[in-house]
């Protein structure tokens, strides 16, 4: 009877919670990343900076930046923030980057919600791999109301 009661306890408190969520759609055009990490450096060995390069599906060449920080110093997570630009033929796209990441064995799994001048907000999860200088990204378009 008692674990009965705790399960209807926990689904009087959840349901609610469920019934305020905002759905998220994605969009069908998603894309793949792929960029060949430039460089990086580091001048504390707390805040790490990374200049990558290469196509962004649609968005044609891309360049990127990102600064890795791990503010609340967990060790093997933390968050980034980033600015990207492409061009494809005369037309430029700029984007603001933020994200979050965790290393998993020697590749870093990164998350990110981006905002670019088009007007189209991005959500991205992917991978960087410091090893072999590449960082490989799914992209899709967050359709929003």
């Amino acid at each position: 009877m008692r674990i009965v009661f705790q399960v209807v306890a926990l689904l009087m408190f959840l349901v609610p919670l469920s019934a305020g969520a905002q759905e998220i759609k994605f969009g069908e055009n998603a894309f793949e990343a792929d960029f060949t990490i430039d460089s990086t450096f580091t001048t504390d060995g707390k805040t790490f900076e990374v200049s990558a390069s290469g196509q962004a599906g649609p968005y044609g060449m891309a360049y990127a930046s990102y600064v890795f920080t791990d503010k609340q110093e967990q060790g093997d997570r933390g968050e980034f923030t980033g600015f990207v630009w492409t061009q494809k033929g005369e037309d430029v796209v700029t984007g603001t980057v933020q994200g979050v990441y965790k290393k998993d064995g020697k590749i870093f799994r990164m998350y990110s919600l981006d905002n670019a001048s088009n007007g189209i907000f991005n959500i991205v999860s992917g991978e960087a791999d410091f090893v072999a200088k590449t960082m490989k990204f799914k992209v899709s378009e967050l359709q929003v109301p």
